[in-house]
């Protein structure tokens, strides 16, 4: 792992990993709008009526807001990787990784699948468990819900690396919790990991990233300095 301007870097303070296992979801179904989102609310309310009936630890449906500033556009396409640009999204959390593989084979389940492929041009769907935690993702308030999308050629160095950026989030947004989804063995690994978080409102965290200057002069450098493309999107619960 390289890592740039140092005398800068803050290691996150992390709690053990779970057990859990999740099943993700995304699709592009709406549109873009520059940084901002346009998802199709109609399907959205869908798929949340579906979602619900669906027994899991946890099931949640996401509409996309707004696409902070990341890196590594290049990184992707040297790679011939799409980039993130899922404007919805279906997460459930389980008990365990062998919980979310059985309720991905479930009836309920692929109905939900099936009503959101059909209607996107592009869906991305994995099982992951948990490779990293700050804390517990608070579903039961109107926050502001981060879904980053990683990639990196070596998932150890972008490990290392999560835990510096997420060290500089806790220092400068105050960030309260972060759960890293790392896709299980099998499954698509075009996002290496997918860092899921959330913020109270907008101006905890939105005002560092557009306004601190270390925001780039580290966590983007870092990023870019270990061939990391970083797609984070800004989410709001439907």
């Amino acid at each position: 792992m390289k890592l740039i301007n140092d005398h800068l870097a803050i290691k996150a303070r992390v709690l053990p990993t779970t057990g859990d296992g999740y099943v993700l979801l995304a699709g592009e179904a709406g549109s873009w709008r520059g940084p901002f989102a346009v998802p199709p609310l109609e399907l959205a309310g869908r798929l949340k009526t579906l979602a619900e009936g669906i027994e899991a630890t946890e099931a949640n449906v996401f509409r996309a807001v707004l696409r902070p500033p990341g890196e590594g556009n290049q990184v992707l396409a040297a790679r011939s990787i799409r980039p993130a640009r899922f404007d919805l999204v279906v997460l459930f959390r389980t008990t365990s990784v062998e919980a979310a593989l059985e309720l991905r084979e479930s009836a309920a389940y692929k109905q939900l699948a099936e009503t959101l492929r059909s209607a996107s041009r592009r869906t991305h769907e994995i099982v992951a468990d948990n490779a990293g935690r700050l804390g517990d993702v608070d579903h039961s308030q109107d926050h502001r819900y981060l879904l980053n999308y990683f990639y990196a050629d070596d998932r150890e160095t972008l490990l290392k690396v999560w835990e510096y950026s997420a060290g500089w989030f806790q220092a400068n947004t105050a960030l309260p919790n972060s759960a890293l989804m790392r896709p299980v063995e099998g499954e698509p690994a075009d996002y290496g990991l997918i860092n899921h978080a959330s913020w109270p409102n907008w101006r905890t965290f939105l005002p560092s990233l557009i306004f601190r200057p270390t925001y780039r002069r580290f966590v983007l450098a870092n990023f870019k300095a270990n061939d990391i493309a970083a797609q984070p999107i800004i989410y709001r619960l439907v």
